[in-house]
This record gives structure tokens, C-alpha cells and sequence, in this order.
């Protein structure tokens, strides 16, 4: 089966999901290393961040990043827009609202996947972000709160939406139980229901919907793209990035595929060094770049030992980032 249609595809089609405290900048200059068109989210920064906080310091990345699109948590219409229209000033090539995260933190603060109770009122937000932006605008959400299986109330909070212009939803298809679950059990124990997202799209065919959850496999991702308009990726990209090797010939029809993961590593190394050039004097440890990179080589033998190397906490006080070829070399394959 062959996972490219006749128009070549562009956007969306395939995504890494916005995680925080994981796909910073650094990790999305590695990824960018593995996949060239693959759309890249960054951590949830709240507008509260943005509005009160040192904008640089939350909005900065490699132009390599690009396509690269910036999720924001809040609910204030006007603080909202005025953060969209910092991304946009940034060059973020869209502007993702959070609506699934269910983390009490979250929560106290009105937003993430409790605002999918007030559908009117992520509605205004839209519409406020469209109003002070040219680029997109798109929603992130869950299927349903709490123990709500009803279609309906996805149906409604979707159409609600798209009536204030969002034309981009990407479906993280569980439900959020606000109460009683953690963030990682929220994530494992409400059943999947891809079907929902399936449903959405029939219902809705002029939207784009991108379904989220569970996802781990290439095979996996063609599956679902004979029923919705694009996949995304969390975990699995985060923990087996190799997993995209494949993803700009298979579903971009591009040329474009590295080599080898050695290949990987190496063009990390100019990249680590600038970063500590600049950063290094403000904090920026040798650490923060590449355990992002632990997972590398998963599902290869001595990916154990490669790990344990770019681990150690003695090589990486060193600051030289050759660590990572020296971990590679360990590997008893060609990697």
C-alpha cells in the first residue's frame, strides 16, 4: 500500500505533538535533523509568560525549525491575541490553542481541556487571535470530559468553533478525566476511540482534522490517514525518533532521508556547540540538547550502552559534545 496520493502532500499531514518539558527548541532542531517537513509544535507557553515574562526567552528557536508552530495555553480573548501576535511577529507559522491538557495546574488556571465545557468561550478566543493574526489559527482537544461518551458534545464543541473561523482541529481521541487521573494516567487509562475523529471528519469535511493518541507505527499512521487529514505523534516520536526516519518519502513524496543515525549525530554537533557558545554562560548545560537524544537508537543492540554514555554525568560536565559520536562508536552495529 502505498501511503503517498497523487498531489503530493504538505502541511499538517504528519506532526510531533506539543509535550511540556520535552519538545523545546533543542528537540526540534533534532527532530528537524530526522524529518525536513514534518510540522513541529512547541512546549504550551502561557500567555501569562508571554504578557508578564521574558518573551526571547520563551518564543527563540533555530530558523532550522521551520515549519514550526507555537501552542499557547490560556483564555483570555485579548491576552491570547496579544501572544498570537507575538508568534506571528516570531515567524511561528501557526498559532495552536490548548484545550486538552488535564493537569490540576492547568485547570487553576482556566484553560487546557477544561475550556472544551465552555465551547462560546474558546469560540471568542479564536476569534480573537484570527482577528489579530494572518497565519492559523488551530485548537487542540480531547473527545470528552470526565466520563462523557456522548459524540455530541465533541460535535458541538467543534462546530462552535469552526463557526468563529478555526479550521484546523487536532483530536486527541480520549476523553480528559479532570479529577481522579494524573497527566500520565490521562494519557494511558481513557480508552482510545479513534472513531470519534473518523466521525468528526464525515460530519465535518471541509475541516482539517489531525488525530493524536496512541499512535506508533508508520503502518499505523497510513491507516489513519485513509480517514482523517493528519497524524500526530507524541511519545513515540519523543522515546524512538527513528520512527520518522521514513515519514518525507513515504507520506511527503520527498527525496529527502537520513542516511544513518551516526549521520544524525553529527550534523547535532555544530548546532550543540553554537548552543553553548551563546547560552552556555547563562546556563545552558551540555545535558539539556542531548537527552533528547537518548531514545536515538532504541530497538538497536547496545542501545543500552549508547545511553549509559550520553548519560554520564562526568562526560557530559565535560561540555564537549563529541559524546555523541563516542556513544555511537559503542554501538556493535552500524547504526
Amino acid at each position: 500500500m502505498t501511503s503517498v496520493p497523487a498531489k503530493a502532500a504538505t502541511g499538517r499531514r504528519l506532526s510531533v505533538a506539543p509535550m511540556m518539558d520535552w519538545t523545546d527548541r533543542h528537540c526540534r532542531v533534532f527532530h528537524r535533523h530526522i524529518t525536513q517537513h514534518t510540522w513541529l509544535y512547541t512546549e504550551m507557553v502561557t500567555t501569562g509568560a508571554l504578557v508578564h515574562g521574558d518573551v526571547e526567552r520563551h518564543l527563540r528557536y533555530d530558523g532550522i525549525e521551520h515549519p514550526v508552530a507555537l501552542q499557547l495555553g490560556g483564555s483570555d480573548p485579548a491576552d491570547l491575541a496579544h501572544s498570537a501576535k507575538l508568534g506571528e511577529q516570531w515567524g511561528y507559522e501557526e498559532i495552536n490553542l490548548n484545550c486538552g491538557c488535564p493537569s490540576e495546574r492547568v485547570q487553576k488556571g482556566a484553560f487546557g481541556a477544561c475550556l472544551m465545557n465552555e465551547p462560546q468561550l474558546v469560540a471568542d478566543c479564536v476569534k480573537a487571535m484570527r482577528d489579530a493574526v494572518s497565519i492559523d489559527v488551530t485548537v487542540k482537544h480531547r473527545i470528552g470530559i470526565d466520563y462523557n461518551d456522548e459524540y455530541g458534545f465533541v460535535r458541538d464543541f467543534v462546530g462552535t468553533i469552526a463557526d468563529a473561523g478555526c479550521k484546523t482541529f487536532i483530536v486527541h481521541a480520549r476523553n480528559a478525566v479532570l479529577k481522579g487521573l494524573s497527566p500520565k494516567e490521562n494519557r494511558e487509562i481513557p480508552p482510545l476511540r479513534y472513531a470519534v475523529a473518523y466521525e468528526l471528519k464525515r460530519e465535518f469535511p471541509d475541516l482539517e482534522i489531525i488525530i493524536n493518541g496512541g499512535i506508533k507505527t508508520s503502518d499505523e499512521v497510513a491507516l489513519h490517514l485513509e480517514h482523517v487529514d493528519g497524524v500526530m505523534l507524541g511519545r513515540e516520536a519523543y522515546h524512538n525518533p527513528w520512527v520518522m526516519a521514513d515519514w518525507d518519502a513515504r507520506f511527503y513524496g520527498a527525496e529527502h532521508r537520513p542516511r544513518s543515525r551516526i549521520e544524525v549525530l553529527e550534523a547535532m554537533i555544530p548546532y550543540i556547540e553554537e548552543q553553548l557558545r551563546l547560552y552556555g554562560p547563562l546556563g545552558l548545560k551540555l545535558n539539556s540538547i542531548t537527552r533528547h537524544m537518548l531514545g536515538l537508537m532504541a530497538g538497536l543492540p547496545g542501545a543500552r550502552a549508547f545511553r549509559q554514555i550520553m548519560s554520564d554525568s562526568k562526560r557530559l560536565a565535560t561540555g564537549d559534545p563529541r559524546l555523541l559520536l563516542e556513544a555511537a562508536a559503542k554501538m556493535p552495529v552500524a547504526a
